[in-house]
């Protein structure tokens, strides 16, 4: 399925095809601040339809997330980063995707603190 996603004043839009079989909420310190529901896709499945330069990034601790997020709006629609076997990934807020039941799709706790 295709889902549509965006910041809350449109100038970050995406695209991401895949299967929502879950989504992951971290307690790190900059996720518990963000309220972020993750849900993590090969990054070539995500496609931005707004210009690049649209993206704001945050960087931090050890630098390997990219947590991209709309200057104007602040929302974090979602992040990019490599995961432990190289591949690359995005982690799609799915708070920011259109028509979803967030009640109907499970959620695993994560515990970020720890790492």
């Amino acid at each position: 399925m295709v889902y549509t996603g965006n910041c809350h004043c449109g100038k970050i839009r995406f695209t991401v095809d895949g299967e929502i079989k879950g989504a992951m909420e971290c307690n790190c310190s900059i996720c518990v601040r963000k309220g972020s529901l993750m849900w993590f896709v090969p990054r070539e499945q995500l496609q931005l339809q707004t210009p690049e330069e649209n993206l704001s990034t945050y960087l931090f601790n050890k630098h390997v997330i990219k947590h991209h997020f709309c200057a104007s709006c602040g929302i974090h629609p979602f992040g990019e980063g490599t995961d432990p076997k190289g591949n690359r990934m995005a982690a799609v807020n799915i708070r920011c995707l259109e028509g979803l039941d967030l009640a109907a799709i499970p959620v695993q706790h994560y515990d970020g603190r720890a790492v």
